[in-house]
């Protein structure tokens, strides 16, 4: 068993496990060398051998305790018969979305679309050491439709009326992602996996009386599902503030990834009796040797004696530098040494 399984099922503290959301990503100078050549990003992500490379990559660096595999949560889209372009600046751009077709997609053709990503977890997992992690992943249903149904007006700023006015589509829209989304889960697990989280990263956006119905209950959904599987499930239901309580409560997942904006001293407070990961302000990482320590030791300070994996309360920035994540990690590795 992983350090990381063992701490989410079995609330081991004995010692923190570390690793970083979009470890396998562009302040990496070998990662952007790949990206240059491959400027199709969906098509980089169905590259089997070059995702295996790329999640690969920062454990060549680092000392980490998990993999997590080099895709995207707008791959579940793309599968659905929607095409997904990125472009610099602007982030990801979906095609419009068509609901015939994307009722019209069937298991088979949505498992084939995406059977480079199952492969280069398989490949991923017989190049990974057994003592790591290989972590995979999903959007949640409401952070998808959001890109699927072009929801954003904004950089922060969802069009909350689109919402309103297809009630109906909407919960069609739900029910169908749902179980396309545990479908992918699913051949995730069999591809080897052991490891899923969840990322919510629209949930702060919506109003407090939809979170229930679009961010409640579709996590909840998906987390019984892991839990059926018997794999960990993580969620991140970012920007949702002291719902995050109510989040734990209702869905109830093995572990849960705090954002920046929660206090570390609310979250034990209140998340009691769940594994805790993440927190941390990437941009600390932006910082210089002294500042960063201090603020991962507030962290580890507060967690001491608690379940809890080290990572980042979203994922590392672009513009960091590869030697401060190196030095964050001997950091944390040595504390609980002391």
């Amino acid at each position: 068993m992983s350090k990381i399984t063992n701490c989410i099922l079995n609330k081991d503290s004995s010692c923190v496990p570390i690793w970083f959301m979009r470890q396998a990503g562009r302040y990496l100078p070998e990662f952007r060398e790949i990206r240059k050549q491959n400027p199709n990003f969906i098509n980089l992500c169905l590259n089997s051998d070059l995702s295996t490379e790329i999640t690969l990559q920062p454990l060549a660096r680092f000392n980490l305790d998990a993999a997590i595999i080099f895709s995207d949560i707008l791959i579940v889209p793309y599968g659905l018969g929607q095409e997904v372009k990125f472009e610099k600046n602007k982030g990801p751009l979906l095609s419009k979305f068509s609901i015939d077709k994307f009722l019209n997609t069937t298991e088979k053709d949505f498992i084939n679309k995406l059977n480079p990503v199952y492969e280069a977890i398989k490949k991923t997992r017989e190049k990974l050491s057994k003592e790591k992690s290989l972590i995979s992943f999903v959007g949640s249903p409401w952070t998808l439709i959001v890109y699927m149904l072009g929801l954003k007006a904004g950089k922060n700023i969802l069009n909350l009326e689109i919402i309103k006015n297809k009630k109906n589509e909407i919960k069609i829209i739900l029910e169908k992602i749902d179980m396309f989304l545990k479908i992918h889960i699913d051949e995730q697990i069999k591809a080897g996996a052991d490891i899923i989280q969840i990322f919510d990263s629209w949930a702060g956006m919506l109003p407090l009386e939809k979170l229930n119905n679009l961010c409640f209950e579709p996590n909840l959904k998906l987390v019984d599902f892991c839990k059926k599987n018997k794999i960990p499930v993580i969620c991140f239901p970012r920007g949702i503030k002291e719902n995050y309580k109510e989040f734990s409560n209702i869905v109830n997942p093995d572990c849960l990834n705090i954002d920046y904006d929660i206090n570390p001293e609310w979250a034990l407070k209140n998340l009691n009796g769940t594994c805790i990961q993440g927190g941390m302000n990437p941009k600390v990482l932006l910082m210089d040797e002294k500042k960063i320590f201090l603020e991962a030791e507030k962290y580890l300070k507060m967690f001491k004696n608690y379940p809890y994996i080290f990572n980042l309360g979203h994922g590392l920035l672009p513009e960091t530098k590869p030697e401060n994540v190196d030095k964050l990690i001997n950091f944390v590795k040595e504390y609980k040494q002391k």
